[in-house]
């Protein structure tokens, strides 16, 4: 029977999402003291990565075909609302100065649009339509990846956003935290963290928030590492916009090489400041020009150059 009470049926639905339980047990949490508070809020947060660690092989196959679209130009695309597509605009604006992409590479929509980060827009997470036409606005490809967020796993805008990338070819994921998730059915890679019921009832920006930054993270960074933005655990791709970059730029030289200090300015400024180009210049032994030919050929992967370098050395 239909419900008639109002919202009589989405309340209905909201009642067998996991992230909307409520626990009886924490109904006069408000009479603890703030130490007790705090010390509850840390033992829910420290079930969080558990929760992540069970949808590794997910996540790690997620990223993988992320990384194959990538490599041959396509984008990596965020959509979710509230919570969750903020946590998407976040990570994607992390990236051009951790690993100096292109700012199109890696993009965060959110229902609403910009002005959804800092104010809720009415009704915005509520329209498959609306997604639908932000991706067209990027011109969406079949070479692009599309992740929808969604902690409900039923948002319409994350769902709307994987279902229209679907039908334009791109690769799909659905990172929900609710098992049997309607956004992760609808995607190619479906990652579902069940972080179980929050500390308040159905704040999802709290376990599941943390969820979903962890695996957000997971995902690009891993990508990038994948695409050779790294040597090692070294950001050899930072982009070295303020004057703690600078710093780090030439840190990064340095532990790379264990060259000295003159040796590293000549480096980069062979290099245009690039530090993967530096580092190659020193342990290759090459100049500027032929440095960037050498990560030209390699895709940009700085052990690939490495070995180039070697062999042209060896040859001669």
């Amino acid at each position: 029977m239909t419900s008639t009470a109002p919202y009589g049926e989405l309340r209905a639905q909201l009642e067998t999402l996991t992230t909307e339980a409520f626990r009886p047990e924490l109904a006069e949490i408000d009479r603890l003291s703030t130490a007790e508070l705090a010390a509850l809020m840390n033992s829910e947060d420290a079930t969080v990565p558990t929760a992540v660690a069970a949808r590794l092989p997910q996540i790690a196959a997620a990223i993988d075909s992320v990384a194959e679209r990538m490599a041959r130009g396509g984008r990596l695309i965020y959509a979710g609302a509230g919570t969750a597509g903020r946590l998407g605009v976040l990570d994607a604006s992390e990236c051009p100065p951790t690993f100096n992409t292109d700012p199109s590479e890696v993009v965060g929509l959110i229902a609403g649009g910009p002005s959804a980060m800092v104010e809720a827009v009415e009704g915005a997470e509520d329209s498959k339509e609306l997604a639908a036409a932000d991706l067209d606005g990027l011109k969406l490809t079949a070479e692009d990846s599309v992740v929808g967020v969604s902690a409900s796993g039923r948002t319409p805008y994350a769902i709307g956003a994987v279902e229209h990338a679907r039908t334009a070819g791109a690769l799909t994921v659905g990172l929900s935290c609710n098992a049997g998730s309607a956004l992760a059915a609808a995607a190619e890679h479906g990652i579902e963290v069940v972080v179980g019921p929050e500390l308040l009832t159905g704040s999802t920006r709290l376990k599941s928030g943390t969820a979903q930054k962890l695996v957000l993270n997971m995902i690009s960074t891993l990508v990038m590492i994948r695409l050779g933005k790294t040597y090692g655990n070294l950001m050899v791709d930072v982009r070295a916009s303020n004057e703690k970059l600078r710093a780090r730029s030439r840190r990064i030289v340095s532990l790379a090489t264990g060259a000295d200090d003159a040796e590293i300015e000549t480096a980069l400024t062979a290099a245009d400041g690039e530090v993967k180009n530096a580092i190659l210049i020193i342990l290759g032994g090459v100049d500027g020009t032929t440095a960037t030919t050498l990560l030209d050929d390699a895709h940009g992967h700085l052990r690939a150059a490495l070995r180039s370098a070697a062999d042209a050395g060896s040859s001669r």
